[in-house]
C-alpha cells in the first residue's frame, strides 16, 4: 500500500485549515464599519473650538465646541456647551497631510464640513470640502478658505487629496 497520497492528502488538509484559522484571525483587522448611518447627500459646515483630538488606527475624531460667527460659545436649551465632532481618515494617513495632535492643539479654531448623522446626533464624517484651521482665534471674517488653512480636502474630480491650500 502506498502510503505517499495519504500524506499528499493529509498535509494539503493541515494546510487548508491553517490557512483558514489564519485568515479568520486576521479578518477583525480588515474590518470596517459602514457610513450608512451618515446622510452622504446633506453637508454641513459648522465652526468651533477644538476640545480634543482622538487620533485612531482606523478613523481619527476631532471634538469641538461650537461657536457663532462673533466667536461665541454657543448653548443649546440646557444651556450646556454644543459639542460636534468629525470622523475623519486613519491617523497615520491623515497625519502625512498634516493633521496630527501637534499641529491641531486643543483651543485650535477650525471650520469643519461634514456629512452629518441621520439620527440628528451632533456628530459627521468629512466631506470633500475638508477642515479648515484658522489659528486659537476666530478671524475677523469668519474661519473659512480665504483667512484659515484647508486640509484634508478632496478633489470631487478624482478623489486625490488637495493639502494645505
Amino acid at each position: 500500500m502506498n502510503l505517499l497520497p495519504r500524506i499528499i492528502i493529509k498535509n494539503c488538509a493541515i494546510a487548508c485549515v491553517t490557512g483558514l484559522i489564519s485568515v479568520g484571525m486576521l479578518s477583525p483587522a480588515y474590518s470596517h464599519h459602514s457610513f450608512a448611518m451618515y446622510d452622504t447627500v446633506a453637508e454641513k459646515t459648522v465652526t468651533g473650538k477644538l476640545i480634543r483630538f482622538i487620533p485612531g488606527a482606523n478613523h481619527a475624531q476631532i471634538l469641538f465646541t461650537l461657536i457663532d460667527e462673533q466667536g461665541e460659545q454657543v448653548y443649546d436649551d440646557k444651556g450646556e456647551e454644543v459639542v460636534w465632532g468629525v470622523e475623519l481618515g486613519p491617523a497615520a494617513r491623515i497625519s502625512q497631510q498634516g493633521v496630527t495632535v501637534k499641529s491641531f492643539p486643543v483651543g485650535t479654531i477650525l471650520t469643519a464640513t461634514l456629512h452629518p448623522l441621520r439620527d440628528g446626533r451632533p456628530f459627521g464624517a468629512m466631506a470633500e470640502a475638508g477642515i479648515i484651521k484658522c489659528g486659537s482665534e476666530l478671524p475677523a471674517n469668519g474661519c473659512n478658505v480665504e483667512t484659515g488653512e484647508s486640509f484634508l480636502r478632496s478633489s470631487p474630480v478624482n478623489e486625490t487629496p488637495i493639502t494645505r491650500q
